[in-house]
């Protein structure tokens, strides 16, 4: 019993992850080694690494994982989120190949918006943002997905 089956896909459903970027159901390709970002129905390029403020100190401008091994971007990385009305319930967050823990101050930040946060690697975080949107709709939840391919670079 499929009791989806009548609903239809939101636009910005992931049809593929790739190494470095994705293609949306609506035959959007995002490349070139940019994230997704998928809010309100819309989709735009993410790259959260190269946000002025993101970064670990002392270990560059790319790198998102501080020195306790959490997953960090700084507040410039995440200005959608503050215009936006309404305001999403979840932020899905896929963090590429692997799970990491999401530093407490970028929790906090993005809890301090009135938006829950859910971390997985981009793969499973897809298909969780595919379900959900589909169930609530576009409105209720977001995803901000970094490319399967991409690594914390060497220090």
């Amino acid at each position: 019993m499929n009791v989806l089956g009548n609903a239809p896909a939101p636009t910005t459903a992931i049809d593929a992850c790739l190494s470095h970027g994705f293609h949306l159901d609506n035959g959007v390709k995002i490349g070139g080694g940019s994230g997704c970002l998928l809010i309100a129905g819309e989709a735009f390029g993410w790259t959260p690494w190269s946000a002025p403020g993101s970064g670990t100190p002392g270990k560059g401008p790319r790198s998102m994982i501080n020195a306790k091994g959490q997953w960090q971007a700084g507040e410039s990385a995440w200005g959608i989120l503050e215009v936006v009305w309404p305001k999403p319930d979840l932020l899905i967050l896929g963090l590429g190949p692997s799970v990491l823990p999401i530093a407490p101050e970028t929790r906090r930040w993005i809890n301090g918006l009135g938006i829950r946060v859910d971390v997985q690697g981009t793969r499973n975080a897809a298909a969780q943002f595919n379900l959900l949107a589909t169930e609530r709709g576009v409105g209720e939840v977001a995803a901000a997905l970094i490319p399967i391919g991409w690594r914390e670079p060497r220090g």
